[in-house]
């Protein structure tokens, strides 16, 4: 007997492609355009929502049956505060510097979208195995999208990949930069994130004109 069902399969699948919360669902944008700047930090902020999405969808879950409908906001507040406190913990006892670079962008994972929307629409009407599932896929879609924009904008902006130097040395002018390459510094800043965003929608809709919205 296999795992996971068709349907099970699709909570982890389906975020990744065709309902990705970033260029589908257009929600967590915020962190895509502030913290993908860095590889490492992209990478981190996914983990972090991962966790915080995967266990919280788990816990509403749990209590969906006793939580008052006119209080559930709350109690969602609660629960992902209380993870993101953990996180926040965590990241500051085992890495610290990069603590200090998500800075106050961990926190705002409490407001993150995605994870309230999540507990929203799926946590309260769902079991505790499936909301996990769910809570995992959508992380993961989020977090690929995260981790590729990161990548490029670390990559074209300051020429390292995790802070390692990978087109050469831009001050011996070795490696790439020896034939006259040089860093686009646009790609570290905000705006750059929004273009590679919109590049990824582009790509994404041109492989599947289903996703295209009609007027």
């Amino acid at each position: 007997m296999a795992l996971l069902s068709k349907k099970d399969t699709n909570l982890i699948t389906d975020p990744l492609a065709d309902n990705n919360p970033i260029t589908i669902q257009v929600l967590g944008i915020c962190s895509a355009l502030a913290i993908t700047a860095e590889l490492k930090a992209s990478l981190v902020m996914a983990i972090s929502v991962m966790f915080v999405l995967g266990a919280g969808n788990v816990v509403i879950s749990l209590m969906r049956n006793i939580i008052p409908s006119k209080i559930r906001i709350i109690v969602q507040l609660i629960v992902v505060a209380t993870l993101v406190i953990i996180v926040d913990q965590v990241l500051k006892a085992f890495a610290y510097e990069l603590s200090k670079t998500l800075a106050v962008f961990v926190g705002l994972i409490i407001t993150n979208c995605i994870i309230m929307g999540r507990f929203e629409a799926f946590a309260l009407a769902n079991g505790p195995w499936r909301s996990f599932l769910d809570g995992i896929g959508n992380s993961l879609g989020y977090g690929v999208i995260l981790v590729i924009v990161g990548f490029f904008r670390e990559l074209l902006g300051s020429g390292t990949l995790f802070g390692i130097p990978v087109l050469g040395d831009p001050i011996a002018k070795t490696g790439l930069y020896a034939t006259g390459y040089e860093n686009n510094g646009f790609m570290i800043i905000p705006p750059a994130a929004l273009i590679v965003v919109g590049i990824i929608i582009w790509v994404q809709r041109s492989r599947n004109p289903a996703l295209v919205e009609e007027n």
